[in-house]
């Protein structure tokens, strides 16, 4: 079931269920809550699981042209005042691993702990930016079915493409509810954001770093070199995922979440 808080005039959308500790789901670009709904089943097993439509996605408003990454951890900064959390484990996919970054560079206290799940803490690349405003321009065209296909699918490694067509089928109809306005703000926010690699390695909360070995987006085997990780950070490669772990390694996933924040609890 779908609830929703007031954040600036407009619907934050979110899913909540399970108990005990508080773990926040934030989805990447092209994506909803939608695609934690099995990761999510599993964990609200053992937590209180609560998956946040960003602004601009799922059922949640637009509130401009530019959605920065420190606009949308304040509104899950809303959220969780608005439910009472006073502090969660919070676990960013992709661009919600720079949400996740932002929130900790701005309410450090509130965490308990977060994960970056196949993100990274660098600024876009002149390269990246360049391809995120080309794609822009696809949107605004009205033509964004020429450009997310072919992003949803090179979210999963090569070699899974067939064993999770029904799951890459869901994240491209997902990608395709998205609204056009809501793409172009989260481009924008993308583009501006900062390098966060100095609030990484300062280790306010304890950190676990998830990559795929075969992600076309991250080449892990380059990027987790160039951070020096704090001492209450983990690092977790997933030998037969892609970008998209939480689904095409649910099993391995589950374990190294939980094991985490369960560590974390005993100190």
């Amino acid at each position: 079931m779908k609830y929703y808080i007031l954040h600036n005039g407009g619907k934050i959308y979110y899913s909540d269920s399970g108990m005990g500790s508080p773990v926040i789901l934030i989805h990447g670009h092209l994506e909803s809550s939608e695609i934690w709904e099995r990761f999510a089943g599993r964990l609200s097993a053992l937590h209180r699981v609560i998956s946040v439509d960003l602004p601009g996605h799922g059922r949640s408003a637009v509130y401009g042209d530019c959605h920065t990454t420190e606009f949308m951890a304040e509104a899950v900064k809303s959220l969780l005042d608005s439910l009472g959390i006073r502090k969660a484990f919070l676990i960013g996919h992709s661009m919600g691993g720079y949400v996740t970054l932002a929130f900790l560079e701005l309410f450090p206290e509130l965490l308990t702990g977060y994960c970056l799940f196949h993100s990274h803490p660098f600024a876009d690349t002149p390269e990246t930016i360049q391809k995120r405003e080309n794609e822009i321009k696809i949107v605004q065209s009205g033509k964004k079915y020429l450009m997310y296909p072919e992003n949803i699918s090179r979210m999963f490694a090569t070699m899974n493409m067939e064993k999770f067509r029904e799951a890459l089928q869901n994240s491209k109809n997902i990608a395709s509810r998205i609204r056009d306005e809501g793409i172009i703000a989260a481009l924008n926010g993308m583009m501006i954001r900062p390098d966060r690699v100095s609030v990484m390695e300062k280790g306010s909360a304890g950190c676990l770093w998830i990559l795929g070995r075969h992600d076309n987006y991250i080449p892990f085997d380059q990027i987790h070199k160039r951070v020096k990780l704090p001492a209450n950070a983990r690092i977790a490669i997933l030998e037969n995922s892609g970008h998209l772990g939480f689904i095409e390694e649910e099993d391995q996933s589950f374990q190294i979440v939980t094991e985490f924040i369960r560590d974390l609890q005993n100190g």
